[in-house]
């Protein structure tokens, strides 16, 4: 493997690594909105805020893992 193909392959990998960061943060704040708005809906402040935020940054982090597992076989 020359320079360039490992220059390009860290590119990469730090590449996604933001974009990861990026939707980890978008989720989590559309997911805390939401249960923000059903909360004052329903009037049960902040139970379905806090829970649906929660769900958000497993489900980001799940999902993380999960490509980071596919990816290891490469």
């Amino acid at each position: 493997m020359n320079i360039n193909q490992k220059a390009f392959n860290q590119f990469s990998h730090t590449l996604m690594m933001s974009a990861w960061g990026f939707a980890m943060v978008i989720c989590s704040f559309l997911f805390l909105y939401v249960g923000y708005r059903l909360d004052r809906l329903f009037n049960t402040e902040p139970t379905l805020m806090l829970g649906l935020f929660m769900l958000g940054l497993l489900l980001c982090i799940g999902r993380l893992y999960q490509d980071a597992w596919m990816r290891r076989d490469r």
